[in-house]
């Protein structure tokens, strides 16, 4: 079985949990709110699977999304899964997901949102990671009326700067191990590329350093088979313009990570305090963990208490 089969039968194996916790038409039946989760840049709705589980076991339904291009959808430069691999060639590729973009992201999350309150759910929960805020702010500003709470998971908040990659190039981000990361000038790939599949071992240490640096090796291994390489220029470059009637009116809140090295604490904290400048009326509720970037994977009990305190 190759990599990509592998990828695409484990998410198979998520997505049909996660659509089945929806509960159809017995989704109202509950006052206990459906979580809606997104992922982040290089990642699928499979990186929630643990959340989910637990979130199964008290009670909760949750639907994890993948956003065009991720998961089932993905779609790979043909020098990355070129065997041996074209270094040569995957630093100059032009990306298969070049033409997407965050409005892409947004209405594929309205479509599941719409139709889960078109079943009864009530306004979700949506819980976005890292890249995935931009997506969360997206959808309260079109469709606040759906959102019950937006959950910021060390995550971006466009408010000061309408784009995420502005704030990739703000000095404090100087402080993250990712745009290290890069094998290939993303205006030249239209995407930010990693490669997690490298044969040079010393890199995929650095990979592993910068988002899963408190998972065992043996998980983190099974986890960078499932990432994908290329994040599309465009869900970072695409402008959100959140004002203060729409995305401002939804009640949020964020997730601190304090070890994460790939949007440093520093960051995160900056961007809590612009938003609720911002919003001096609706400010963040915060919750803190210590852990990494990722700890839907180091520490997922954690996290389902932090997401189960606010719902």
């Amino acid at each position: 079985m190759n990599r990509r089969t592998f990828a695409s039968n484990i998410s198979a194996g998520i997505a049909g949990v996660a659509l089945a916790a929806c509960g159809g038409s017995n989704a109202g039946a509950t006052s206990k709110p459906t979580f809606v989760f997104v992922h982040g840049a290089w990642h699928g709705g499979w990186c929630w699977s643990e959340v989910a589980r637990l979130l199964a076991e008290r009670g909760y339904q949750s639907v994890m999304l993948d956003l065009p291009g991720h998961g089932l959808d993905a779609r790979f430069p043909t020098a990355y899964t070129a065997r041996p691999q074209n270094v040569g060639a995957l630093a100059v590729e032009v990306s298969p997901l070049a033409t997407l973009t965050l409005n892409d992201y947004r209405d594929s999350a309205l479509k599941v949102i719409r139709a889960l309150v078109a079943a009864g759910s009530g306004p979700v929960v949506l819980v976005g990671h890292s890249l995935g805020g931009a997506t969360l702010s997206a959808v309260a500003e079109a469709e606040p009326s759906l959102i019950r709470r937006l959950v910021y998971l060390t995550a971006f908040v466009p408010v000061v700067y309408p784009t995420a990659i502005q704030y990739l190039q703000q000095p404090d981000f100087a402080a993250s191990e990712v745009p290290s990361l890069f094998v290939a000038d993303p205006s030249a790939v239209t995407a930010t590329r990693i490669n997690h599949d490298s044969a040079d071992t010393s890199y995929v240490a650095r990979v592993k350093s910068a988002f899963y640096h408190d998972v065992g090796d043996v998980a983190f291994a099974a986890i960078a088979n499932l990432l994908t390489p290329d994040e599309p220029l465009g869900a970072l470059t695409t402008p959100i313009n959140a004002t203060v009637a729409r995305w401002g009116s939804v009640p949020r809140t964020f997730i601190r990570c304090t070890g994460d090295r790939a949007i440093p604490i520093a960051v995160q904290d900056k961007m809590i305090a612009e938003a609720d400048a911002f919003t001096p009326g609706n400010t963040f509720a915060r919750r803190t963990l210590a852990t990494s970037h990722s700890p839907f994977a180091s520490a997922p009990a954690e996290l389902v208490a932090a997401l189960t305190s606010m719902a």
